[in-house]
C-alpha cells in the first residue's frame, strides 16, 4: 500500500495527485517575506544618506555685522536665518523661536533701529547691519527700565513672548517716547501672547511713556 504523504510539517497538501500549499505554510511564508521586505526598506534611507550628493544651490558667504555693539565677523551659509545665527552660532539664545514663521513675534530684534523678525531675516541681510538682542538690555543684575516696568506691573506669565514685546517696546519709544495706548496697541500688534497678559502689557508700556 501506498503511504500517504505527510503534510504537517512540510507545509504542502497532496490533492488529486497534485500539490498545494497549506494556510499554515502560506502565511509563514508571507510573514518571512514582509520581514525581508522590512529589512530591505529600513536600509534604503541610510544608504541614500551615504550616497546622496550635497544641495545645490546653498552657497557660503562671511558677513560682518554689529551685534550688541559688538562686531562680527561670520561664515554663514545662504539659507540660515538671522535666528539661527543669533541662537546657535552666537548664544544669544533669549531670542526666541516659537513660530518660526513670522507669526508670533517672540523672535523681535532690533536692526537698525527697526523691529525685525530674525526668524524671517536671511543672515546674508544682516551684512554691514547694527542688530540688538535683548541680552543688550540689562547690564549684569541690573534690569532696563522696560524690563524693570514688565516686572512691576505683571505683564507676563509664561515668558515666552516677554523677550519679544519687550524688543518691540524699545524700538518704539526710542522712535516715540510719548506713545499713546492706540500706537502701543499698534507697535504692538506683531507679537503675540498665548497667555492673553496683553492688559497689562499695554499698561507698562504706557506707565513708560508717560514718565518720557
Amino acid at each position: 500500500m501506498e503511504k500517504e504523504r505527510d503534510v504537517s510539517t512540510s507545509g504542502e497538501e497532496q490533492e488529486s495527485g497534485k500539490l498545494r500549499v497549506s494556510r499554515r505554510g502560506f502565511l509563514k511564508g508571507m510573514g518571512v517575506s514582509t520581514a525581508a521586505a522590512a529589512m530591505a526598506t529600513a536600509m534604503v534611507p541610510q544608504l541614500e544618506a551615504e550616497t546622496a550628493p550635497p544641495v545645490k544651490g546653498i552657497r557660503e558667504a562671511v558677513i560682518v555685522t554689529e551685534i550688541n555693539g559688538k562686531k562680527y565677523r561670520l561664515a554663514v551659509k545662504s539659507h540660515w536665518t538671522l535666528l539661527d545665527v543669533l541662537r546657535r552660532e552666537l548664544g544669544l539664545t533669549g531670542t526666541k523661536k516659537t513660530c518660526d514663521r513670522s507669526s508670533c513675534g517672540a523672535c523681535t530684534v532690533i536692526m537698525d533701529g527697526k523691529p525685525v523678525y530674525a526668524c524671517s531675516l536671511l543672515a546674508f541681510e544682516a551684512d554691514k547691519r547694527k542688530i540688538t538682542t535683548i541680552e543688550a538690555l540689562s547690564d549684569g543684575d541690573t534690569l532696563h527700565p522696560i524690563q524693570e516696568t514688565f516686572v512691576r506691573e505683571d505683564a507676563l506669565q509664561c515668558g515666552f513672548c516677554t523677550p519679544g514685546m519687550i524688543m518691540s517696546t524699545k524700538a518704539l519709544l526710542d522712535s516715540n517716547p510719548r506713545a499713546s495706548m492706540a500706537e502701543i496697541k499698534e507697535a504692538l500688534s506683531g507679537n503675540i501672547c498665548r497667555c492673553a497678559a496683553y492688559p497689562k502689557i499695554t499698561k507698562a508700556v504706557l506707565s513708560l511713556a508717560q514718565k518720557a
